[in-house]
């Protein structure tokens, strides 16, 4: 994360909209870039090196699901927000199977928008601590925020390493959903069950060897997940 102000790259061709974030992030002390298309996104973001994205995903030269498949097949794991017009929980879910890590319906509330960044910042900046835990095959390094599968480094998102890390701070005890959500997304997302399937069935192709058949990451079905303990 930048040391001084936060940067925020708003992508989105809707000047009333990049005009409201502007002055809402602004007020709050963040720097504001902006990107109208997913070309000018792509310029944007190595030129300012944002710390989170704003992303619509109706675009003028291409869908912004396209821009972020792209990034994340790139192994950045820089925050990402989806603002749309889409509501439909089908439309939620497949754009957090597609890797953003939170997502708003259009129309929104700016302070509800402004608290969600605070969380994927937040998930997003580095630990002061230099705990390491270990599940089998499995190592999750608190304080570079690498997670590793027999010394191999795993890509995961910013809300991924936040969920495993959730995890593996209480390793062989069950986190109930209403934890989970409230950790990762805060209050208002505690009846937003679809979330947890998403990114345990994500994480799953990633850490276990068999997804349909999990050994690490376990489901305790009605209540929540635990990581397996090494006993």
């Amino acid at each position: 994360m930048n040391l001084s102000s936060p940067v925020i790259l708003v992508i989105d061709d809707e000047v009333q909209i990049r005009r409201l974030l502007r002055m809402a992030f602004e007020k709050e002390g963040y720097k504001v870039e902006e990107a109208v298309s997913v070309q000018d996104a792509f310029t944007k973001l190595y030129m300012v090196r944002p710390d989170s994205i704003i992303l619509d995903l109706g675009l003028p030269d291409r869908g912004g699901e396209e821009f972020l498949k792209q990034i994340r097949e790139s192994g950045s794991k820089i925050p990402i927000l989806v603002l749309s017009v889409r509501a439909s929980e089908k439309d939620k879910i497949l754009l957090l199977d597609a890797g953003a890590d939170d997502y708003l319906s259009k129309p929104f509330g700016v302070g509800e928008l402004l608290a969600r960044v605070r969380v994927l910042l937040r998930h997003s900046s580095p630990e002061k601590t230099d705990v390491k835990v270990r599940i089998g095959n499995l190592e999750i390094d608190f304080g570079s925020r690498k997670v590793t599968i027999d010394g191999k480094e795993i890509r995961l998102t910013p809300t991924e390493y936040s969920f495993i890390k959730l995890l593996a701070s209480y390793p062989g005890k069950i986190v109930t959903q209403t934890q989970i959500l409230k950790e990762l997304w805060g209050p208002n997302q505690l009846g937003e069950a679809g979330y947890l399937r998403v990114y345990v069935n994500q994480i799953r192709k990633k850490i276990e060897k068999d997804p349909s058949k999990p050994e690490i990451l376990i489901t305790e079905p009605g209540v929540g997940y635990f990581l397996r303990s090494e006993e």
